[in-house]
């Protein structure tokens, strides 16, 4: 472990965090204690995005050895709040070499909670497995059940199992299946080696330096949603393979953040997946997808009013949820 004076040769971890000071102080006990059992050189940079909760304050009277606190002054999101720190290390935001930055570095949400040894398995498999760029771990919800953790990037058929009224059964067999970008839950089981993947989840993902150096940082283009496919697209564009490492077990509490403001996640999330839509796909198939989201806000705009009528939302939540569909279907009108 190095001080704040310079980057640490083997490992930097971010996190970034809005407003979750008591998950964000969990995740770093959790965290530390695993860092601790490693022979790792490495340093914690906690990124607060302008928190009202008292975050930043609450992070540096824990005391934590080795973590350290960048406040930004407004709330930047997940790809540019990560930016901040790796351009602390020495990465630039295009491609290029980053002379001194550690060999790699650990992104994860605040609202996780490192298991014993998940550091060293994604380390290792990260520098041992051929052409590594970028590893996962295997994420579980709190009740032990299994997140998926890794996707194939997404096409059509993802957008309408979102957004599209289907038989409940048959939706159930194809949100688990290869057409909605999922992986055999059976591959995820602990004792299973790494798999390839086309993208992990961006709440725990770790990267080679040379992998960064070649795809550069996050786009900024992004707020929150669809960072971590734009970086693995471009991570993967640039040679490098991507892996999700089983043995990694990290439980993720998944989303607190984006739920204190959900309509405008909504319209987070569709604005990012357009931007990966239109910079990844080509013309007609962007188009395509533009007009099958303008069908499925369609489709759940007369959800959300079925539920107000059944007294399932107040009228101020439909109203909410409808006005964030609306824009949605704007963005897609380019």
């Amino acid at each position: 472990m190095t001080s704040s004076a310079s980057p640490p040769a083997d490992l930097a971890v971010i996190i970034v965090t809005w407003n979750v000071r008591e998950l964000v102080l969990d995740a770093l006990r959790a965290l530390t204690a695993d860092l601790a059992t490693t022979s790792l050189d490495w340093r914690v940079t906690v990124v607060d995005n302008a928190s009202a909760d008292g975050t930043a304050a609450a992070v540096r009277a824990a005391d934590f050895n080795g973590v350290e606190v960048i406040e930004s002054e407004v709330n930047l999101g997940f790809g540019a709040g990560n930016n901040l720190a790796l351009r602390a290390l020495g990465f630039s935001d295009s491609p290029g070499r980053a002379h001194g930055a550690p060999r790699a570095v650990f992104l994860l949400n605040p609202d996780t909670l490192v298991q014993a040894g998940a550091v060293a398995a994604l380390y290792e498999a990260l520098f041992s497995l051929p052409r590594a760029g970028l590893v996962g771990a295997r994420l579980t919800y709190a009740d032990g059940s299994l997140q998926h953790s890794a996707f194939r990037f997404p096409g059509l058929m993802q957008i309408a199992l979102d957004l599209l009224p289907l038989p409940p059964a048959l939706h159930g067999r194809l949100y688990q299946s290869a057409l909605n970008g999922r992986y055999p839950r059976r591959r995820y089981t602990a004792d299973q080696p790494p798999f390839a993947v086309e993208h992990t989840l961006g709440a725990a993902m770790m990267a080679r330096r040379e992998a960064i150096e070649a795809a550069g940082l996050f786009d900024e283009g992004y707020f929150m949603y669809a960072e971590e496919l734009d970086w693995s697209m471009r991570i993967r564009r640039a040679g490098w393979e991507i892996y999700l490492v089983p043995s990694a077990h990290i439980i993720h509490l998944e989303g607190q953040s984006a739920r204190q403001v959900r309509p405008q996640s909504i319209v987070h999330l569709w604005r990012s997946r357009l931007r990966f839509y239109r910079k990844f796909y080509g013309p007609l198939r962007a188009q395509l997808a533009e007009r099958l989201i303008q069908l499925g806000m369609r489709f759940q705009i007369g959800k959300a009013r079925r539920m107000e009528a059944r007294g399932m939302l107040s009228a101020a939540e439909c109203e909410a949820l409808i006005d964030a569909y609306r824009k949605v279907m704007r963005l897609c009108r380019r």
